[in-house]
């Protein structure tokens, strides 16, 4: 059997617990922006082709959404645009060098909308810690969500914490409107858009994570 053809737009990653080479990825002497939750990547790649001279980082899990955004990639030569499979959350926490990304962009993440779920949502303190390291100071993280309960409450933590200030957020056209948001917005649902800047602050080292006693392995849970 032969091997299956190389991802020509996904970063291979060899090591969960070094940070990735990112000054090797990508020119160090270029701007980077990073979509979370990238998906099939319609807002990535408009961005990417109209903007030449910015490199892009999308994170996405899904291997099928990864697959069919590389192949676009590919096909509209977007030299400037790579892909990384990995979950969000760690990668910002431990695989992002610090003040190095200019935009991050944050569009439509999961709402986790049961209660005793909220605590798997993306913006939770420990996050908005390692967002704030991970971007250039002045650097700005956009966001945008149907679901207002969620939105509420990411834009009032971000308010509340002194190194962001609230800033204008950013008008999409329709061929940069994620594919969720551009059937949200045909059916005429509101969706909350908010913007922040980061702001020079105090470094605070992130420490390292814990496993919750309940996640710990043991017999019930292996």
């Amino acid at each position: 059997m032969s091997a299956p053809p190389r991802l020509s737009h996904v970063i291979p990653v060899t090591s969960l617990t070094e940070p990735l080479p990112i000054d090797t990825l990508f020119d160090p002497a270029r701007p980077l922006e990073v979509e979370i939750g990238c998906g099939k990547g319609r807002f990535l790649t408009a961005r990417a082709a109209q903007n030449p001279d910015v490199q892009y980082l999308g994170i996405e899990r899904m291997l099928s959404r990864v697959t069919r955004l590389d192949k676009k990639a590919t096909r509209l030569k977007l030299d400037n645009l790579r892909i990384l499979r990995l979950e969000a959350f760690y990668t910002f926490y431990y695989l992002l060098p610090a003040h190095r990304i200019r935009t991050v962009y944050v569009f439509f993440p999961d709402p986790w909308p049961k209660r005793h779920h909220h605590n798997r949502r993306l913006f939770s303190p420990l996050f908005i810690d390692a967002l704030w390291t991970r971007l250039e100071i002045g650097g700005t993280v956009q966001i945008a969500t149907d679901h207002l309960d969620y939105f509420s409450t990411i834009r009032a933590r971000l308010t509340a914490d002194s190194r962001f200030c609230e800033i204008s957020a950013m008008e999409r056209a329709p061929h940069e409107q994620t594919e969720f948001e551009y059937i949200f917005r045909n059916q005429g649902l509101p969706i909350g858009q908010c913007a922040f800047q980061s702001l020079p602050a105090p470094e605070r080292p992130l420490p390292p994570l814990t496993i919750p006693p309940e996640m710990e392995p043991n017999e019930k849970n292996p």
